[in-house]
């Protein structure tokens, strides 16, 4: 494809040859003299001006290194597209697979692709435009909208709800029991049933080994365009706002709020029953205590500001001679007669 089609099909302005093949995308070190490639962090600006990439997509403030440039609003976006152009996603032809088992009274939208060793039971409903890969279950009872992927071994369980245009990467359980025990008196636990269900909203991916549990009461929620990374809990009851990212092991204990846009990285755990604000980020393997106001970015365990987690950091590699010389002084003290 020619550079002048690849930057009018992702949007961006081309200053180079409207004529030089594109054959690709990669990444700046491994791109070679026919792909295309990015730079949306101008630290590795050096890199680019190193590139054998045949063109760079870049920003408005990016100066010109030598290559022909596609400037965009947002490089990393743009290049994404330009991913789509290139390698685009392969979708199986619809039809169910003779191995697959489907209960009479489930329903099935146009265009459903079902492949090997599939099982919907009684009454699952699924819409227009799904992908179900080899040995996805489906419980009796759910509705599930248009354009559903799930790829192998990925479970929906009873009752429960997702919208269109949701994504479930392999190994996902959706709707497994939340975890709910009461203790006994001669200390065994009694369990207790989960009879509520999970709903899933337009746009949500889970990535692989992820689980959401149902609610014991109610429902666990995952609002429109939530993403959810690998080997990521949350727990029955919880409410996940629009647009929040959980990162790679991350843990919700039941019934935790979060708003819009929050972001928490890699290995935060939250305490049940908190509220989490619009627009919070948490750094990694931090956990959270407490309820979090809107807009804070707090980091550590207990979670603090982050700008006072930083300070801490920072005094934390001098507590040796810290420690060495209060006890200088305290020695001093106690030798000039000083009580402490």
């Amino acid at each position: 494809m020619k550079l002048g089609e690849v930057a009018k099909r992702i949007g961006c302005q081309l200053e180079g040859p409207a004529d030089l093949e594109i054959r690709g995308v990669a990444g700046i070190e491994e791109a070679g003299p026919a792909d295309l490639t990015f730079l949306s962090n101008p630290k590795y600006q050096h890199r680019a001006a190193q590139t054998r990439a045949a063109a760079v997509i870049v920003d408005s403030k990016v100066e010109f290194m030598g290559q022909p440039l596609l400037r965009a609003a947002d490089p990393y976006i743009a290049f994404a597209r330009a991913l789509e152009i290139f390698y685009p996603p392969v979708r199986p032809q619809p039809g169910v697979h003779p191995t697959a088992v489907v209960a009479p009274s489930a329903r099935i939208g146009h265009n459903a692709s079902i492949g090997p060793y599939v099982v919907i039971e009684e009454d699952a409903v699924l819409g227009d435009d799904c992908v179900l890969k080899g040995f996805v279950m489906i419980y009796s009872g759910a509705r599930i909208g248009d354009r559903f992927f799930a790829h192998s071994h990925s479970v929906v369980r009873e009752d429960v709800t997702i919208g269109n245009d949701v994504v479930l990467q392999n190994g996902v359980i959706v709707g497994g029991d939340g975890f709910g025990f009461a203790r006994q008196a001669d200390g065994s636990y009694y369990k207790i049933i989960q009879p509520g269900t999970v709903v899933i909203e337009d746009g949500v991916e889970i990535q692989a080994n992820s689980c959401i549990d149902r609610a014991s009461v109610g429902a666990t929620r995952l609002r429109r365009g939530v993403k959810v990374d690998n080997l990521v809990q949350v727990g029955h009851g919880c409410d996940v706002g629009e647009n929040t990212l959980l990162c790679g092991q991350v843990g919700l204990a039941g019934s935790s709020k979060l708003g819009r846009n929050v972001i928490l990285a890699g290995q935060v755990g939250v305490a049940g029953h908190l509220t989490l604000g619009d627009n919070v980020v948490v750094s990694s393997q931090s956990g959270i205590p407490h309820d979090v106001e809107p807009d804070k970015v707090i980091s550590g365990s207990p979670a603090i500001d982050n700008s006072l987690w930083l300070k801490c950091c920072a005094a934390y590699a001098h507590l040796p001679e810290i420690f060495s010389t209060v006890r200088k002084i305290r020695k001093y003290l106690e030798n000039n007669g000083v009580q402490l």
